[in-house]
Formats: structure tokens, sequence, C-alpha cells
């Protein structure tokens, strides 16, 4: 049975429509879990400002005003890391959703057209099968090439995925050895 049987085209696109929404309700769910972070990112540093506040208002030396001054700059570079931490989880799981459904629609994508391969060939008239070669030849070929492209992007997107996480990491650490050694001179 052709590919291109009506049955066939109106699955395939019921398929994609489907495959659509399921993105677009991972992509919506993300953005939820994002403003939710960023919510409950709100709250606690409102919080911990008013905090902060009322303990300076009660402080009486300037050596106690600033421990307590550099103990607000401590925790607020932790928040800052546990906070990326959880926009690149989500992140994450956003792209790990759409990589997926990439993959799904190669791996459909090449079985359909084998699969049409296969049916022009079984109908194909005696003689032309330097034709079916050379037609073969130009699928595996695109095939192959298809493959390369993906994982190459794939391999792409994991590396700047990396390397964002690596910068993120070695800034927070940045900022946490600034922090002690500010730290450390305030207390000489």
């Amino acid at each position: 049975m052709s590919s291109l049987a009506p049955e066939n085209v109106i699955a395939s696109q019921k398929a994609g429509v489907d495959t659509t929404f399921g993105l677009a309700a991972q992509s919506v769910g993300g953005f939820e879990r994002l403003v939710d972070l960023n919510v409950r990112t709100v709250r606690t540093a409102l919080d911990e400002h008013q905090a902060l506040i009322a303990k300076t208002l009660s402080v009486r030396d300037p050596q106690e005003f600033f421990a307590v001054q550099n103990q607000h700059l401590q925790s607020s570079v932790q928040r800052a890391q546990a906070y990326w931490t959880g926009v690149y989880e989500i992140m994450s799981g956003v792209r790990g959703s759409y990589m997926e459904a990439a993959q799904d629609h190669i791996e459909k994508s090449q079985r359909n057209v084998q699969a049409c391969f296969e049916s022009l060939v079984s109908n194909a008239p005696a003689g032309s099968e330097a034709v079916v070669a050379a037609w073969k030849t130009a699928i595996d070929a695109a095939t192959q090439s298809a493959n390369s492209a993906y994982e190459a992007a794939r391999k792409a997107a994991k590396q700047v995925v990396e390397a964002a996480q690596n910068d993120a990491t070695m800034a927070n650490q940045t900022a946490v050895r600034v922090v002690s050694s500010k730290t450390a001179s305030a207390k000489k």
C-alpha cells in the first residue's frame, strides 16, 4: 500500500498536529515552571531583604554591619546559583522533549521513504534495475547525510549547553571566591 494513500496522509497529518501540540504543551509547561521559579525567587528575595534591613537597622557597630552585609552577600551568591540551576533544569527538560520529537520524526521519515522506495521497486518494470540501483544509492546517501546533519546539530546543541553550564559554574565559583575573600578581609 502506498504511503501516499489518503488514509496514510491523514494519519500523518494527525500525527504531525499531535506532535506540534504536544511540543507546545511541553513549552508552556516549561514556561509555567520558569514563572513559578521566578515568583518564588522574588518572594524569597523580598523576605530576605526585609530581614536584612531589619537586621541592619538593629546593628550598633560598623564591624557588625559589615558582617551582616557579607553574610547576606554570601547567601545571595548561593541563591543565584540555585536559581540558575533551576533554570538550567527546566530548559534541559524542554530541550530534551524537542530533541526526542526530532529524533522520532527523523526515524519515521526514514521508514516512510524506505517503504515508499520498496513499493516502487516491487512495482518497477523489468529492465529498470540500473535506475532502481541509482535511486537506492541516492536515497541511502540522503539518509546518511540527514543522519549526519542531525547528529552534528545534536552535538553542537549539547556543546552549547555544556559551555553555558561551565560558564555559569565558573562565574558562581568566582563570585563565591570574591565574596569569601571580602568576608575574610573584613574580619581582619
